[in-house]
C-alpha cells in the first residue's frame, strides 16, 4: 500500500466516528428516558423534545466554533504542511470524544457533552479534516480523474461508516465495562481515532501534483488563447479565472450550500424520527439505520464510476440531487420499517452531488489554493447548517403531534432548488468549452 494513499486515516476516523455517533445518541435517549422515569412522566413528545433540544445545542456548538480556527489551520495547510489540517482535527476529535466515556463510567452529567463540542470544533472538527484530506486527494490526481478521485475517498468513508454502524449497535447492546453500556464502544472508538491520528503523522507521505493527463492540454490551450486576450489572468493550472469565472464558482458554492442545507437538515432530524413512534428503534436497529446510510456511499461511488464514462459532470450532479430529493420525499411518510429502507434504496446516488461539485471547483482554482477554497466553501456550508439545524429542529418539534414527516418534505423541496444555479453553471461552461474549441480551431 502507497503512504501517499489517505484512505487509510479516512477509514479509521470514520470507524471511530460511526462507533461515537451510535453511542452517543443511545446514551442521550437512556439519560433522558431515565429523567422521564424519575418526573414521573410518560410522554414521548417531551423525551423526543428533550433529546432534540439536546442535539440543538451540541451541534449548532460543533458548527459555530470551526469558524474561530478553519480558515488559519488551511493557511498553515497551504503554506507549511498539508497534514496540519488533517492531525490537529484528528488529535481534536481524540481528546474530546473521551468525554462521553467519562459520563458514561463515572455519571458526569450529560452538558458535559457541551464541553466536548468545544474543544472538538476550537481543534477544526470534520469542517477542517474533511477539507484537507480533499486538497491532499486533488493534488494527488489528473483533472481528468479527480471526480473519480474524490468519489473514491467517499466510498472509503462511507464503507467504513457501513461497517462501523452495522456493528456499533451490537457492541453497544452486548459489550461493557462494569455493566455500563456504551463503554466498550466508545473505547474502540478511541482506539480507531488513535489509529487514524498516529498513521497520519507518522506514515502518510503527501503525495506531489499529478500533472499527467488531459488537464495539460488543455493548459496548453488556454495558454495559448490568453496570448490572445491578455486581459484574462491564469492559475496555476492554467485555468482562466475571469468575472464570469467568478461567476460560475459562486453558483457551484450556492447549489453546493442549498443541496447541503436540504442534506442536514434531514439527517439532524432523522436519529428522533427513528426513535420514535411508529417505528421505535433500538441499538441494534439504530446502527443498521446508520448502516444503511453509509451504504449510499457505494451506489454512490458506483453511480460516479460507471456515469463519469458516458455523462457531464453537471448531469451527474442533477441526478444525484434527484435521487435525494425523491428518496426523502418518500422518507416524510415513512411509517414502517420495509418503507424506511425503500427511501433510502431511491436515494442511491445522493452522495454524488458535494464530492462531483467540490471536483468541479478543484479544477479552477490553484492547486496551491486548494486548502482555503475547500475550508471556505466547508465554512459557508456550516454557517448555513446552523440555520438549517435550528430551522429543522424546532419545526420537527412544532410538527410532532399533527405530521412528523414535515421537514422531509421541505428538504425535499430545498434540494430541487439547488438544481437551478448548477444548471445555470452547466449552461456557463458549456457556452464557454464552445467558445474555447472553436478559438483552439481557428489557431491551429
Amino acid at each position: 500500500m502507497s503512504r501517499t494513499w489517505i484512505e487509510p486515516v479516512v477509514a479509521g476516523a470514520q470507524i471511530a466516528s460511526s462507533f461515537y455517533d451510535t453511542g452517543l445518541l443511545l446514551v442521550v435517549k437512556s439519560h433522558y428516558n431515565q429523567s422521564s422515569l424519575s418526573s414521573n412522566s410518560t410522554s414521548d413528545d417531551e423525551e423526543q423534545n428533550a433529546i432534540s433540544n439536546f442535539y440543538l445545542i451540541h451541534n449548532l456548538i460543533l458548527a459555530l466554533t470551526p469558524i474561530l480556527s478553519a480558515y488559519i489551520l488551511a493557511n498553515i495547510g497551504d503554506k507549511k504542511s498539508r497534514k496540519v489540517p488533517i492531525c490537529v482535527p484528528l488529535l481534536g476529535y481524540f481528546v474530546s470524544r473521551m468525554f462521553l466515556l467519562f459520563v458514561i463510567l463515572f455519571n458526569w452529567p450529560i452538558e458535559v457533552m457541551f464541553g466536548s463540542a468545544a474543544l472538538n470544533g476550537l481543534t477544526g472538527f470534520f469542517t477542517t479534516y474533511w477539507a484537507g484530506v480533499l486538497a491532499v486527494a486533488s493534488l494527488g490526481s489528473s483533472e481528468s480523474k479527480r471526480s473519480v478521485r474524490i468519489i473514491i475517498i467517499e466510498l472509503v468513508y462511507g464503507v467504513a461508516g457501513f461497517v462501523g454502524s452495522l456493528v456499533s449497535g451490537h457492541i453497544f447492546k452486548n459489550f461493557d465495562i462494569a455493566n455500563q453500556k456504551g463503554s466498550v464502544l466508545v473505547i474502540l472508538s478511541l482506539c480507531f481515532y488513535a489509529f487514524s491520528l498516529i498513521y497520519s503523522l507518522f506514515i502518510f507521505k503527501i503525495p506531489r501534483i499529478e500533472e499527467t493527463g488531459p488537464g495539460n492540454t488543455e493548459s496548453t490551450e488556454t495558454s495559448t488563447l490568453l496570448m490572445k486576450n491578455p486581459t484574462e489572468t491564469s492559475t496555476a493550472n492554467g485555468v482562466t479565472m475571469t468575472s464570469s469565472s467568478k461567476v460560475f464558482l459562486v453558483l457551484l458554492f450556492l447549489s453546493a450550500i442549498l443541496y447541503n442545507a436540504a442534506v442536514g437538515g434531514a439527517v439532524d432530524v432523522l436519529p428522533f424520527f427513528i426513535i420514535k413512534e411508529p417505528l421505535s428503534w433500538g441499538a441494534v436497529e439504530v446502527g443498521y439505520a446508520n448502516a444503511a446510510g453509509y451504504l449510499i456511499f457505494v451506489t454512490s461511488f458506483l453511480g460516479v464510476y460507471f456515469f463519469s464514462k458516458r455523462l457531464t459532470d453537471f448531469v451527474m450532479i442533477g441526478i444525484g440531487i434527484l435521487s435525494f430529493s425523491a428518496g426523502i420525499f418518500i422518507m416524510g411518510f415513512v411509517q414502517w420499517t420495509f418503507l424506511f429502507y425503500v427511501a433510502r434504496v431511491v436515494m442511491m446516488f445522493s452522495l454524488i452531488p458535494l464530492p462531483t461539485i467540490r471536483s468541479v471547483i478543484s479544477k479552477h482554482v490553484q492547486g496551491s489554493s486548494y486548502g482555503k477554497v475547500f475550508v471556505v466553501l466547508q465554512l459557508l456550508l456550516s454557517i448555513t447548517h446552523v440555520v438549517t439545524l435550528i430551522s429543522f429542529t424546532k419545526l420537527y418539534q412544532a410538527s410532532l403531534k399533527w405530521f412528523h414527516g414535515l421537514c422531509f418534505i421541505l428538504a425535499s423541496i430545498i434540494a430541487l432548488l439547488s438544481l437551478i444555479p448548477i444548471r445555470i453553471a452547466a449552461y456557463m461552461h458549456q457556452s464557454r468549452t464552445t467558445i474555447m474549441s472553436s478559438a483552439t480551431h481557428t489557431i491551429s
